[in-house]
């Protein structure tokens, strides 16, 4: 009797961990995964013309949703808001292409990273420059709040295991900021020099403004940096964290994550 009840508490020790943090309570309860993320970043994440959310960021958060079981729901705060943490329960996760920096990571729990965005030199199509460093001293665009901008003011730290320190050579004559990602863009089309130089900002989203028609084009010679995205939750929920977690990581070992990468950027961002 005793060996059997000491075999049955064993066997519940050995089982597989259970996660029951107070997140994935709610969720499962709820059977709704509330999701921020943007409504302004194609092809992440934006309005098409019947004002629904679609995008790459969209269809992650779908996918994540889907494998456990429960539908996502989408709220678009300011970027500031989304990525400051203390969210008090108004959302579950932040799917919008997030960096982990050091910053963030004392206000944010980090997921996992289901891609990676080299970031890269954008000029007007009539501009002369064939290398990044004749940039120095120019006039440069980035989005505020972002890691475009942390890079151009030489303050990136990255916090992933195994990505290579920034390196930073860029000496900007000034720099221009801008509240939303497409808005350098709109700067950069009006001709070479009119407003802004050049713009710095992440691959796919310059590849996506040049097949919208924006008179710009890429500056060979290599990336300004490469940059892990990650998944994001509000800190403190470890249980809820390790799950999204296991459920990116089996988004990427099975290739969703690298076929969605594909239908959105064109190629394989995931690795």
């Amino acid at each position: 009797m005793k060996l059997a009840f000491i075999g049955a508490i064993a066997a519940v020790l050995m089982a597989p961990a259970v996660f029951a943090g107070e997140t994935l309570d709610r969720v499962d309860s709820t059977k709704v995964l509330k999701v921020a993320t943007n409504a302004g970043w194609p092809p992440q994440s934006y309005l098409d013309d019947s004002n629904q959310l679609v995008g790459f960021d969209i269809d992650v958060a779908n996918e994540i949703a889907k494998r456990m079981g429960v539908t996502a729901e989408f709220d678009t705060p300011e970027w500031n808001v989304m990525t400051g943490g203390r969210w008090s329960g108004r959302w579950d996760l932040a799917v919008g292409s997030i960096t982990p920096t050091k910053p963030r990571s004392e206000v944010l729990d980090f997921a996992g990273i289901y891609y990676y965005t080299p970031y890269v030199f954008a000029v007007n199509a009539d501009s002369k420059v064939t290398d990044p460093k004749e940039l120095n001293g120019k006039k440069i665009g980035v989005e505020t709040g972002t890691t475009s901008e942390e890079y151009i003011n030489r303050r990136l730290v990255i916090d992933a295991p195994g990505v290579a320190p920034v390196e930073y050579w860029l000496e900007p004559g000034e720099i221009k900021t801008y509240a939303d990602s497409m808005l350098p863009f709109d700067d950069l089309r009006l001709g070479d020099g009119v407003r802004v130089d050049a713009v710095i900002a992440g691959e796919q989203t310059v590849l996506n403004a040049i097949k919208n028609g924006y008179p710009i084009k890429i500056v060979p010679g290599g990336y300004a940096f490469r940059e892990p995205l990650t998944i994001v939750a509000d800190k403190g929920d470890a249980d809820w964290t390790a799950k999204v977690g296991e459920t990116i990581a089996a988004m990427k070992a099975d290739g969703t994550l690298g076929q969605l990468t594909t239908k959105w950027y064109g190629k394989d961002y995931s690795n």
